[in-house]
């Protein structure tokens, strides 16, 4: 279990050494999807503030899901308050607090998963976004926590935030691309109307801090592999872009304290094909990755996801980000010790 907590508090701490925080002491914080990958390294970052700086603020923590054993310790302060409940439900929704800064980042990240429930992914990304807006604070400031799914269908790299992809309403996708190109345009709205409102196309942040069976493909590689074998359901040729999640979340602390314009790109800067990838997990498990004779491609997916991170650059002077090698072997000791802590002892 210490090892769980340990990494997380690891990167936890060289973020809070990056960002000045200062503005938040005396405010209140909101976050959705706490309890997701973003979520639990945010919530961190506010408790190792909390403990290592005394740092005077409210952190409002929302899940829908029950905390894993590892995830409590980094809600066991005084001043973190969790919620548990669904989002979609606008008297859960009413009876949350107001706050001066909303982070939501409550969503199906997992394709699989948006693509099972997509009235459920509509609504966490319209409806809710407007009744969270309802409890900023006059002044405050909001994040939402977009996508570059909204990039598909372009076919030119690399992704800027002045573009946006071609898809129509029928792609296999579209529940999530079309709810979170509605979100921006409600936080656009709002903005419009003087809110500090702001949005973060993040492409495919990996790393400590996800939950058993999660089935994006960097995380289900890993879980197979701790089984013995990875089986591609494809050939693996769509390359990839992976931000390891501490940098991910460096970059939206950024966006959400300082940054002035209404859109940022959030990604890293390795190169893989999924191939390659599932070839890396496996050589470092020690594991054979067996190809299908004919190849399954997933529904939708982009043949390539590269986003193009001048504005972050420019902005914050973010130019360093954990290699892709660091942040994999990282990752792989991390869900290691997630998933022995899952077995029975005795």
């Amino acid at each position: 279990m210490n090892k769980l907590m340990d990494i997380i508090q690891e990167d936890a701490a060289k973020i809070c050494e990056q960002i000045d925080f200062s503005s938040l002491y005396g405010q209140s914080i909101l976050i959705t999807g706490a309890s997701g990958l973003l979520g639990v390294s945010m919530v961190a970052c506010l408790k190792h503030l909390l403990e290592n700086d005394s740092a005077p603020m409210k952190v409002y923590a929302v899940t829908q899901s029950n905390l894993l054993p590892y995830q409590s310790h980094f809600f066991t302060h005084p001043n973190i308050t969790l919620f548990q409940g669904n989002l979609t439900d606008f008297q859960f929704c009413k009876s949350l607090p107001v706050a001066d800064n909303i982070i939501h980042a409550a969503g199906y990240a997992q394709p699989a998963r948006f693509m099972e429930n997509p009235i459920e992914t509509m609504r966490l990304n319209t409806s809710t976004t407007f009744s969270l807006f309802e409890k900023l604070l006059p002044q405050g400031k909001f994040l939402f926590i977009s996508t570059a799914e909204v990039y598909s269908g372009l076919t030119s790299l690399l992704h800027r935030e002045s573009e946006i992809g071609t898809t129509t309403t029928t792609h296999p996708r579209a529940c999530y691309i079309e709810a979170k190109r509605c979100a921006e345009a409600i936080c656009n709205s709002y903005r419009a109307a003087g809110i500090d409102a702001k949005s973060a196309r993040l492409a495919l942040a990996y790393g400590p801090g996800t939950k058993p069976g999660d089935k994006r493909a960097l995380n289900a590689f890993i879980e197979k592999g701790l089984n013995g074998q990875i089986t591609m359901l494809d050939h693996g040729l769509a390359k990839r872009t992976y931000c390891y999640v501490a940098d991910a979340v460096e970059i939206l602390w950024d966006i959400l304290l300082f940054g002035q314009e209404p859109i940022y790109n959030v990604g890293g800067d390795s190169r893989t094909t999924i191939a390659e990838l599932a070839q890396q997990i496996g050589d470092t498990l020690n594991v054979p990755v067996v190809f299908p004779a004919s190849s399954t491609e997933s529904q939708g997916a982009p043949d390539d996801v590269q986003l193009d991170m001048s504005l972050v650059r420019n902005a914050f002077g973010k130019t360093t980000f954990m290699p892709f090698e660091t942040g994999l072997a990282r990752t792989i000791e991390w869900q290691q010790a997630l998933y022995e802590s899952l077995v029975p002892i005795g």
